[in-house]
């Protein structure tokens, strides 16, 4: 982006020479014209006005605007062009998501999962800078999405989680472990792992305190979610009648997800409702700001040389005419 400014403004108090020099001008040249009384106009009414007589105030007038343009060169116009230079370094971050059969429970609306993947597309919206992907785990896991910037991509893959799609069961060490393991080669500034679960940890081949040592080594900050209202909630059982609900208890190992939060220096939050997960999120969203570095750079170009250029050539040209067309007879 360009602007016009002047560097030295007060320069224009000069411009009051103008006026100055419009009355010395009248006033000399009322001085050097004497009055002629004669009878009448008739004798010179068809007379025709010679050139330089139409053309008197020529030099007055270049003499005036070579002024002029000197004074506002004096006050030095400048243009300035500025350019800015954003420099992102993002975070790298896997959400790893228990779709164990439990998350069908409906003390969240419609239920766990599906609130879980609600409020994981939101937080997905807000970290354009960052690159995520996705690991679910229940009695195993895997990867759904490596870490990518295609946040479209991570956004489709997520509409197919559903709870059941792999063997049931609560493996929460395997989850860490396969989202460490997408993450340890990581280059991003910052690694992080979002775990969300409302179980305990009842099987895997990787304990769920093992797996967050890994993480620590790895330098991966995990953030556990545990998601469940306190003490029973409805799930749907499928009947030969129908679906019937039953309330269930709601079983979730805090102390371990803690344990892992506080190994990895990352954080643990319970989740007992859609605005409770939300809030959380939120508030992860905080804790993990993306760095963004904006640099200004600004330059300046002098102005003044096409004003000086055009008050010589009115000076140059006022002597020229003052010296031939308007040279005053001895």
């Amino acid at each position: 982006m360009s602007d016009m400014f002047f560097a030295n403004p007060g320069y224009f108090l000069l411009l009051f020479i103008i006026p100055l020099m419009i009355v010395w001008y009248v006033y000399r040249r009322k001085k050097q014209n004497p009055s002629l009384q004669i009878s009448t106009w008739d004798g010179l009414k068809y007379s025709k006005s010679s050139a330089r007589l139409r053309f008197r105030h020529l030099l007055f007038i270049l003499r005036t605007i070579a002024v002029a343009l000197i004074i506002v060169a004096l006050a030095r116009p400048q243009s300035s062009s500025s350019r800015k230079s954003v420099t992102t370094e993002g975070i790298d971050i896997i959400l790893a998501l228990d779709v164990s059969t439990s998350m069908l429970a409906e003390d969240f609306k419609p239920n766990r999962i599906e609130a879980a993947k609600k409020t994981a597309l939101n937080f997905i919206e807000n970290r354009i800078d960052d690159r995520l992907g996705l690991v679910i785990f229940s009695g195993e896991s895997f990867t759904q999405c490596p870490i990518t910037i295609d946040h479209d991509v991570l956004k489709n893959l997520f509409k197919d989680i559903k709870s059941g799609m792999i063997m049931d069961g609560t493996a929460i060490g395997m989850g860490l472990a396969t989202a460490t393991n997408r993450l340890k080669d990581s280059k991003g500034k910052s690694k992080v792992i979002i775990l969300l679960t409302d179980g305990i940890n009842n099987t895997g081949f990787i304990a769920p305190v093992t797996a967050a040592e890994i993480a620590k080594t790895f330098g991966i900050r995990v953030y556990t979610i545990g998601v469940g209202t306190h003490g029973v909630a409805p799930y749907p059982f499928k009947t030969p009648f129908g679906i019937q609900y039953q309330n269930i208890p709601v079983q979730i190992d805090e102390d371990v997800l803690k344990k892992i939060a506080a190994t990895t220096g990352g954080k643990y939050f319970r989740a007992t409702g859609n605005k409770a997960l939300e809030n959380i999120y939120g508030e992860i969203d905080k804790l993990e700001k993306t760095r963004i570095d904006v640099a200004h750079f600004t330059r300046y170009t002098e102005m003044f040389f096409p004003f000086i250029l055009i008050a010589a050539l009115a000076f140059i040209l006022e002597i020229i005419l003052r010296y031939t067309i308007f040279k005053n007879l001895p």
